[in-house]
């Protein structure tokens, strides 16, 4: 997410800390470098412009000017700026209205917006326990009202049938009947996406928004586009005033000028940024620590949620318990680890949101090919030389690596990684990949 900026960033930090202390001539130095930087990811000029200005009075405030700790002084102060540049803190959808809570997305055809009606719906069921119903007023698009209809049932959250030959309006309207009738607690409306702006489009979502009358008008940009979006949003909130952004597609080549531009341009905060084309690729966005990410610092915060979040109390609980009471971490549980690694969207996310010097760290021959190869080669084993490794000798090796389509020296790769981590495990009293990104909350870098 946001490599080449973030890449960029290090880079101008590492040059800060070859001096001695901090002074108003290497201060401007590295300002020089992170306008270009800013201005290569797409960021809004006026938006760079005043971003400068404060890193400039506040690294030439007493604090800061003369540290011995260069590095971490200049690093601290552009934390706290990029923070405050994408609005400090989360902010939350607010739902606290006589049910149903209407949901209007906006956005552009392409931006992935009804892929996003799909996880916003998910991520309500199953995080915030709402009922939620979806309902499509894309008219135009072909199958945009069939793809709403497969994703929801894929998810198995309920939508309301909707037909081409319906006015959106009245589609709406039956929508929010059928909601109130149903006990529904949200119901999320998908409109139709165009090209580009234009008059008809406008005003058919404004008809719509004062028809609903939504607690939230989300806008549903594409990262991607950098300036286009945050222009493009800016038109919809003159048109609608949106309550909030969706930035989709920040696993992708994103070059961060619309995530770091749109909070200043529309004075609207982003709610929520899709990191995955899963279904479960919908986070909430924190400003400090996109900030953090960019800085190279991680996001351990984020990881340890998510882990919680795919891992759940109750496996957890599991191991623990099974550690404690002296049985041994076996290669069903081993294999259950790397499954919860897939659930989280494989290593590469993961290794995305730790500090960048301990990702550098890590074995460069740890990849998600590799958790494939190790997962295929337990499922080769029998049961019972799951939970007995010490049964694998050369022939049972042998027979594996053929049903698994890997070698010997793969099995035994695996089985040599098995016992360093079972070794780790007995250290930490079990609790697997939970207990290990609990014990990385120390990385988090104080400022």
């Amino acid at each position: 997410m946001l490599d080449g900026l973030s890449t960029k960033f290090q880079s101008i930090v590492k040059t800060i800390s070859g001096n001695a202390r901090l002074s108003e001539s290497n201060i401007n130095d590295a300002l020089r470098e992170v306008r270009i930087a800013l201005l290569e990811a797409d960021v809004a000029i006026p938006v760079v412009k005043t971003f400068i200005e404060n890193i400039k009075v506040e690294a030439l405030g007493q604090k800061v000017i003369g540290s011995l700790k260069p590095d971490q002084a200049f690093i601290g102060v552009v934390n706290e700026k990029l923070t405050e540049l994408m609005g400090q803190f989360n902010d939350s959808l607010d739902l606290s209205c006589v049910p149903p809570a209407v949901i209007l997305m906006a956005g552009l055809q392409g931006a992935g917006k009804t892929t996003t009606v799909g996880k916003l719906a998910k991520r309500l069921k199953e995080v915030d326990k709402k009922k939620v119903l979806v309902v499509s007023g894309d008219v135009y698009r072909p199958a945009a009202i069939e793809q709403l209809k497969i994703l929801a049932k894929s998810l198995d959250v309920e939508c309301f049938p909707s037909d081409i030959s319906q006015k959106p309006i009245q589609i709406v309207k039956d929508a929010v009947d059928y909601a109130r009738r149903h006990y529904f607690d949200v119901l999320i409306v998908d409109t139709a996406g165009r090209l580009s702006i234009d008059e008809y489009m406008m005003n058919e979502i404004k008809e719509l928004h004062q028809e609903l009358n939504p607690v939230e008008t989300l806008f549903v940009a594409d990262s991607m586009l950098g300036q286009d979006a945050v222009n493009t949003a800016k038109a919809f909130n003159d048109a609608l005033a949106v309550t909030g952004v969706i930035l989709t597609k920040m696993d992708g080549d994103s070059r961060g000028g619309a995530a770091l531009s749109i909070r200043q341009v529309i004075g609207k905060p982003i709610k929520f940024i899709g990191v995955s084309e899963k279904t479960n690729g919908l986070e909430p966005f924190y400003p400090d620590r996109l900030a953090s990410r960019i800085l190279g610092m991680g996001d351990v915060l984020s990881l340890i949620e998510e882990v919680k979040g795919s891992v759940g109390e109750a496996e957890t609980k599991r191991l623990m318990d099974k550690v404690k009471k002296g049985k041994k971490f076996d290669l069903e549980d081993f294999k259950m680890q790397f499954e919860q690694v897939n659930n989280m969207g494989g290593l590469g996310k993961i290794m995305d949101k730790l500090p960048s010097a301990l990702a550098a760290k890590a074995p460069q021959m740890i990849n998600d090919t590799m958790v494939k190869k190790h997962v295929a080669i337990i499922n080769s084993m029998t049961i019972k030389e799951r939970r007995n490794p010490d049964l694998l000798k050369a022939s049972r090796k042998k027979r594996i690596a053929t049903g698994s389509g890997t070698s010997v020296q793969e099995v035994n790769q695996l089985l040599k990684q098995y016992e360093q981590i079972n070794g780790m495990m007995k250290k930490l009293g079990g609790g697997g990949i939970m207990k290990m990104m609990g014990g990385l909350k120390h990385l988090i870098p104080k400022m």
